[in-house]
């Protein structure tokens, strides 16, 4: 188990994948941001859907995604759409 497995709705596929996009610990990713990491995950797996943006964005607050505010999962929905349509 690598060190961002310690943070909540990560588990070994998506650390590997952060791993690959070049946001490596904890600090890359806040740094990095969810929507950031979402982008460079997108760029190399085109099945990255908005659960994996919520994933992310609920590690970097310590939480699971699914407790994330409902003001937030609408900014984030609002993002995915936009890069969804732009990568087809």
């Amino acid at each position: 188990m690598g060190e961002l497995q310690k943070l909540p709705n990560i588990a070994e596929k998506l650390e590997a994948q952060l791993m690959e996009a070049g946001v490596p610990t904890i600090d890359a990713l806040k740094q990095t941001g969810s929507r950031e990491a979402w982008l460079r995950i997108a760029a190399r797996d085109p099945s990255a859907c908005y659960m994996r943006l919520c994933a992310l964005e609920g590690a970097i607050q310590g939480m699971r995604w699914h407790h994330l505010d409902e003001a937030t999962k609408k900014e984030l929905k609002t993002f995915y759409t936009l890069h969804k349509r732009e990568q087809k």
